[in-house]
């Protein structure tokens, strides 16, 4: 089929329309290399035949479109054959060729070297008659920001632009495409020695080139020069400067350009909503955070990679992981893949809030993907697993970490996993990593230490954990609180005989410590020396080891059939609020709670609480329906044991009538009367076991 060639002309300026091609060649009025924009055809056509029948000896001399008035009537266009011999020579002055032949000279701009002779050059086949659309064209094509300022430089000096700020802000653009804020700034000043005033789009290109780079603080400088230039920032200017005010720490700013684009309804772009999101999770209105992104949905705006990004790390930050789990599906579901930043967020968040299926899930995901994991995530997810009691998988975590290319253990690394196989009881693993640690030049510090000694006392092995403390000196640590916390950990699973050896390493740790300890494994207590020193210590340690070092004193109590110290030691902690709430009462029901306490403090709570229902049963106070012993459900993360499950055995031998309750999980319970038939019949007071058993 044959195809229309037309030609027309328009505005300088236009913007050519690179759309589907077809035989449409535009006609220059004279034979330089000058063209004319397209636009679209017209609805009336004539053929080559009717135009040369009216005045076939003007068109015979001259195939162009005539510049006046052809017979009776304006001729718009000209219909040509493709076949014809003349279509190819029309073509050769087509639009399309001649833009294609200016984006050529780009690439060529491009690839020559940066000196004014090569750059020039080239350009000397532009000849002398070209326009100011021609530059802007070749500018517009280039990515060498050296080049690009010479063929600036040529261009200026060789035609007078009617707009010559549209010649800088092109160039300034070039720079912005090689992030280079530096020759965008030089060109600046540069403009101003020219007497070349900056617009909008000058500072919008530097803005956008400052924040490309990630230089909010720049941004916020040139913005807030526009108004001395007489620039009137636009909607889009002001919205990418939430951003950047965001970024560079001015969160009054940044909200109160949010607050104005709201309300005069702006179109906010997703990098905006994705920095405040990231502001509000900085100061912890977790809450603020969802509702940007609801609020992002709503009107309209698509979350990118960076907001969903941004929100699954802060939801992480706020431990919400059913969050995290709903926002990754929505990322999915609208068509998104995860990237390394994605899975490194889930993997911080569900590290965090425990989750350890769904960590390790996403570990082996990146993996079968052939991501490779920072040594901060690895330990990330080691901790996890130390926190949860993965051993097995923390083994295999570690051996990948090993033979990564990329990373490989760090201090903290070797920590995590001394600290799985303390609380394993593995102890030749424990002491096999330590030794690998020191031999990969990594000093040990007190937490790893500590991790040790508790592997050892955990193994029973007295004379290695004398030895491990032995160290401590040559190592240039000093105790802490934790540590010594540790040490009382170990004594409660330290045979009777062997506890003389620990002593005197307490004493070394804590004089006021090892001076209780003393305290408690003599037989006597006289005149109260030991309350009176047991409050002073408690007095005089930081509030996040109290239970701690209570617990290990009960429990150490427990195990040498001390009961009246232990019952001290109890009272003594809810005296000090080091313990709250154990017990409670209402007209329903009265309870004993002993979710957060050790074993052996529990059993001596029990022994208390049964003391004082039988005082309440002696003096007829009214006993109410139900009475319960919440011990919670929990196992202990590596082991089978749980309070629960000691307790129950517990309650058997002392013949309690309180058993398991379907309806209620990790509470006994028992009615009125089975607890008053029970109490009656006891003749004295209940005893507590001899041993606690470390779980």
């Amino acid at each position: 089929m044959a195809s229309n060639l037309c030609y027309s002309t328009c505005s300088l300026f236009s913007t050519p329309k690179l759309g589907r091609r077809t035989f449409t060649f535009s006609f220059p009025r004279d034979e330089s290399l000058s063209f004319y924009s397209k636009t679209s055809l017209q609805k009336r056509s004539v053929s080559l035949q009717e135009t040369q029948s009216s005045n076939p000896t003007k068109h015979s001399q001259n195939p162009q479109y005539p510049r006046g008035k052809t017979g009776s009537s304006p001729k718009s266009y000209i219909w040509v054959n493709p076949k014809s011999p003349r279509a190819s020579k029309l073509k050769e002055k087509s639009y399309d060729t001649r833009y294609n032949s200016l984006v050529k000279l780009a690439a060529d701009l491009d690839s020559c070297s940066a000196t004014e002779d090569d750059v020039f050059s080239v350009l000397r086949c532009l000849g002398d008659d070209f326009l100011e659309q021609d530059c802007v064209i070749i500018l517009n094509n280039m990515t060498n920001p050296d080049t690009a300022a010479l063929a600036l430089t040529y261009f200026t000096n060789k035609l007078k632009a009617s707009k010559e700020v549209i010649l800088y802000n092109v160039t300034m653009k070039v720079f912005r495409k090689c992030r280079d804020l530096d020759k965008a700034e030089r060109l600046f000043d540069d403009m101003l020695d020219r007497g070349v005033k900056p617009d909008n789009v000058t500072f919008s290109t530097l803005i956008s080139c400052a924040r490309m780079n990630n230089l909010p603080n720049k941004a916020v400088e040139w913005f807030e020069r526009m108004p001395s230039f007489g620039c009137d920032p636009d909607a889009l200017t002001y919205t990418s400067m939430i951003d950047a005010y965001g970024r560079a720490g001015n969160v009054e700013m940044a909200f109160g350009l949010y607050d104005r684009a709201r309300n005069e309804k702006w179109r906010i772009d997703p990098n905006a909503f994705s920095t405040l999101i990231k502001l509000y999770g900085t100061a912890g209105n977790f809450d603020g955070c969802l509702n940007v992104y609801e609020e992002m949905k709503a009107i309209g705006v698509k979350p990118n990679m960076i907001t969903y990004n941004n929100l699954l790390d802060t939801m992480g930050r706020a431990k919400r992981p059913w969050q995290v789990k709903t926002i990754y599906k929505e990322m999915t579901d609208n068509g998104l893949s995860p990237n390394w930043n994605t899975y490194a967020s889930l993997l911080r968040a569900y590290g965090r809030a425990r989750y350890g299926e769904d960590a390790l899930s996403v570990y082996r995901e990146m993996k079968e993907k052939g991501m490779q994991l920072s040594v901060t995530l690895y330990n990330t997810l080691l901790a996890m697993c130390a926190d949860v009691g993965y051993t097995d998988e923390a083994f295999e975590i570690f051996e990948d970490m090993k033979s990564s290319e990329n990373c490989q253990p760090d201090s903290w690394t070797f920590s995590s996993m001394i600290t799985i196989c303390s609380c394993s009881g593995k102890v030749s693993e424990a002491e096999a990593i330590f030794n690998e640690m020191l031999e990969a030049g990594f000093e040990p510090n007190l937490f790893v230490l500590t991790s040790l000694i508790q592997c050892y006392g955990k193994a029973q092995r007295t004379d290695d954990v004398v030895r491990a403390l032995n160290r401590l000196p040559e190592l240039g640590i000093t105790p802490d609180d934790r540590f010594c916390g540790c040490l009382l950990n170990v004594m409660t699973q330290t045979p009777k005989e062997e506890l003389g050896k620990l002593v005197e390493c307490v004493e070394k740790s804590n004089s006021k410590l090892g001076y209780v300890v003393k305290l408690l494994l003599e037989e006597q207590d006289i005149e109260g020396d030991f309350k009176k020193e047991a409050t002073e210590l408690f007095n005089s340690i930081s509030n996040d080891v109290k239970k701690a070092y209570c617990n290990c004193l009960i429990d150490l109590c427990v195990n040498l059939n001390m009961l009246e110290k232990a019952c001290k030691l109890l009272e003594l902690g809810l005296t000090l609020e080091v313990y709250t709430e154990i017990q409670s009462r209402s007209p329903t029901q009265w309870s004993l709670h002993l979710k957060s306490l050790s074993l052996g403090a529990a059993l001596t709570a029990l022994h208390i609480w049964i003391n004082d229902l039988s005082k309440a049963l002696e003096s007829g106070e009214e006993f109410p329906p139900l009475l319960g012993i919440n011990t919670g459900h929990g196992k202990h993360k590596y082991s089978d044991k749980g309070l629960a499950s000691v307790f129950e055995s517990h309650l058997k031998e002392l013949n309690a009538p309180f058993h398991d309750s379907p309806d209620k999980v990790g509470w006994f319970l028992t009615t009125e009367a089975a607890a008053k038939s029970w109490l009656e019949s006891r003749s004295s007071l209940v005893s507590v076991p001899a041993k606690v058993t470390a779980s």
